[in-house]
């Protein structure tokens, strides 16, 4: 049994549990927060971040390599193409939304979304590689439905859990939604993913979640 450990606000956590859940493996979840010291914890994800498994072989941690570990171990039903160049364009998109989206616009989050502050100089640096990020990610999104083509894969995984947060947080910070500024129709086609019952059942999780932290306080 694989347990999943992190919490189901966290977009990299989401992004290894729908590929768990489209692939139909059993597994349960473990809360655990990003920043811990327990050492039972570090031995697992040594930067105390999440997401990562517990398996019977040991820990894993980062949300990609533990995606690909899927990938290989179970290979049906599959988010990678068979073909190695099809693979391998995936894996570019992967890439594009991972790093030089969501990473970029992470920068911004803890004044978007937790009342931090940010510097005038940096805010504007950090919109100026995102506007230039976003067109080099157009020319490379097929959005045909998919992000890739015609079939859903990792990239769209990627995709729906952090195309989102990039685009509020940029609302947030600058007044307009930079993705959709750019050309990205993100819109129906994230609401396109999130009609799968993977997105539906971590939809739903979240706000659970939410709902009970909610309560306690």
């Amino acid at each position: 049994m694989i347990t999943l450990c992190g919490f189901s606000a966290s977009n990299y956590y989401n992004k290894v549990k729908m590929v768990l859940l489209e692939k139909g493996i059993p597994f349960e979840e473990e809360m655990v927060k990003t920043g811990s010291t327990d050492e039972a914890v570090l031995n697992c994800t040594p930067l105390a971040k999440v997401p990562f498994i517990r398996t019977e072989q040991g820990a894993m941690c980062e949300s990609q390599a533990i995606a690909d570990y899927l990938e290989l171990a179970y290979p049906q039903p599959a988010l990678l193409p068979a073909d190695p160049w099809a693979a391998g364009k995936v894996r570019e998109l992967v890439v594009y939304v991972d790093w030089h989206l969501e990473m970029v616009a992470r920068q911004l989050y803890y004044a978007a979304y937790f009342g931090g502050t940010i510097s005038d100089e940096a805010k504007e640096k950090v919109r100026q590689q995102l506007v230039k990020n976003i067109a080099a990610f157009k020319r490379l999104a097929k959005f045909s439905p998919y992000l890739a083509g015609d079939t859903f894969t990792q990239a769209d995984v990627a995709a729906w859990v952090s195309l989102p947060l990039i685009s509020m947080s940029t609302k947030a910070m600058y007044g307009e939604d930079l993705l959709t500024a750019g050309g990205i129709d993100w819109k129906p086609y994230a609401k396109m993913i999130g009609e799968r019952a993977s997105a539906q059942k971590i939809t739903a999780d979240r706000k659970a979640d939410q709902e009970k932290a909610a309560a306690k306080t």
